[in-house]
């Protein structure tokens, strides 16, 4: 145990307290946890983003265009300015089947710099969207790979170098599903009637109906919010129809936690996570889903009945800091559902969903990154600075130690990662099938078993970070560069921000 961290853990007290006295005129020095269970009417129908539209051009890539600009939604709160893409808030469902070629061309209609990251997408350096590639105002930036992964819930979101945080608070966020076959075909799969999207946010609204931004002195972890937005819709309901919903849970906050449980405590099937489905569902009454991660959850419905989809505290007994400036003693009431009096039957869920094929740890290159004072190993990320080279098709195991005094997640772009250990064990079940974002607590050592495939790229990187954006765009960041062996690593000078 580091024998500075009680007195790290005490001064970074003392500043919170001064930060948030600064930040909110002392809200946040005695804020008590967030509680709206049983305060949501659950008024409004549950959104559903549209899928989005796309053509196929004369080589058979399948063409999507993505706008972001500002717009104005209103929540409930009157007029509040925001930003989406192809609309006024968050943007369309992509959906992409394996092995298809596809093209997005994304226009940015912002006053400033952005650019749209693939979040859990396996596709080439130059196409992820990364901090080194800002598409201007005005200008066009575009993506073009081949789907070659499993099926998963996948989403994107702005990556701009220091600015992510901002953005993705304003409403740039949309979810991308990539379907797959197998036993997987017999899940419910109607887009909007049994299989939803539920990208979860929360915000805080100021008396004229915009978004309240804290000041950026104010919150250790980033921007908590006290109201709960699905899909943009503040108190939704949904319309259940089936026996069986599946509901693809995406956690699109900028910093906060959700353990994703229901009301009356009834179990439910994970079936998925970031990186695809598990090979076979685990039943289980809860789950954690930390910013950025995903989970795919079937959820069985009697006629009739109403049960609400709730947030937990994540963390309660996570000491007075965790409590007060990093919502671990908050509560949210999240998404009512209403089944109809009279439910189609649903296919079960069946015993085994996918083939999750182990990497072999035997002989993988060990590295170690420790996670601290929103830094990584002891560095912020420079945009000219290649922190770990990594050759194709090389199992490696990354050592990710949370030595803070705060909760830190880890993402990691260009490929997916298998979970080797947490804390010395094994991994519990959610962690068991393949994953590209996990969160740590103050103290965890989670070991990671990653391997790049496909792409090697000698000019471009890609990033890790956690995924807490106030500590990515603070620099909580670093670079990876995927090479063939024998390559030299050539990222220049001209990969530095303007």
């Amino acid at each position: 145990m580091n024998a500075l961290r009680p007195l790290r853990v005490l001064l970074a007290v003392v500043l919170g307290l001064v930060a948030g006295g600064l930040g909110y005129g002392g809200w946040l020095v005695l804020r008590p946890p967030v509680d709206t269970v049983g305060r949501v009417g659950f008024e409004h129908p549950l959104r559903v983003p549209p899928l989005a539209e796309s053509t196929v051009d004369g080589g058979g890539v399948r063409r999507f265009a993505l706008d972001a600009r500002p717009g104005v939604s209103d929540f409930g709160h009157g007029r509040t300015a925001t930003w989406g893409y192809n609309g006024a808030y968050l943007g369309p469902t992509l959906r992409l089947k394996q092995g298809e070629k596809v093209r997005v061309d994304v226009h940015n209609g912002l006053p400033e710099a952005t650019t749209v990251h693939w979040h859990g997408m396996h596709l080439p350096a130059a196409a992820d969207g990364g901090p080194a590639h800002p598409i201007r105002t005005g200008g066009t930036g575009t993506a073009a790979w081949t789907v070659n992964q499993p099926a998963a819930t996948l989403w994107y979101h702005p990556h701009p170098d220091g600015r992510a945080e901002e953005q993705v608070y304003k409403g740039l966020a949309g979810m991308v599903i990539v379907d797959g076959s197998g036993p997987a075909a017999d899940l419910p799969s109607r887009y909007g009637v049994d299989d939803l999207p539920v990208i979860v946010q929360d915000k805080g609204f100021e008396d004229d109906g915009n978004f309240r931004v804290p000041n950026p002195l104010g919150g250790t972890l980033g921007i908590l919010g006290d109201t709960l937005l699905v899909n943009g819709t503040e108190g939704p309901f949904l319309d259940v129809t089936s026996s069986l919903v599946r509901l693809r849970l995406l956690n699109a906050s900028t910093a906060r936690s959700y353990l994703f449980a229901f009301s009356d405590g009834r179990s439910f099937d994970l079936v998925g996570t970031d990186g695809g489905l598990l090979a076979a569902p685990y039943r289980t009454d809860r789950i954690e889903v930390s910013t950025g991660e995903r989970a795919e959850i079937v959820v069985a419905m009697k006629p009739g009945e109403r049960v609400v989809l709730r947030s937990l505290p994540p963390d309660p007994d996570g000491g007075t800091v965790v409590r007060q400036f990093q919502g671990g003693g908050d509560r949210f009431d999240v998404l009512q559902l209403r089944a109809a009096a009279a439910l189609s039957q649903s296919r079960p869920v069946p015993p085994h969903l996918a083939d999750v094929a182990r990497l072999d740890p035997a002989g993988a290159i060990p590295r170690t990154f420790e996670l601290a004072n929103r830094a990584i190993n002891g560095q912020k990320m420079a945009m000219d600075r290649v922190d770990v080279v990594a050759t194709r098709d090389v199992t490696e195991r990354w050592t990710i130690h949370n030595d803070d005094f705060m909760q830190h997640n880890f993402h990691l772009h260009g490929t997916r990662f298998q979970v080797a250990a947490l804390n010395g064990r094994a991994p519990p079940p959610p962690l068991s099938g393949w994953k590209d974002t996990v969160n740590l607590r103050p103290g965890d050592r989670i070991e990671l078993l990653v391997r790049f495939t496909d792409y090697a790229d000698p000019t471009t990187a890609y990033m890790y970070h956690c995924h807490l954006f106030k500590h990515e765009d603070n620099g909580m960041m670093g670079q990876v560069v995927v090479i063939d062996p024998g390559q030299q690593v050539s990222l220049g000078h001209h990969h530095h921000h303007p």
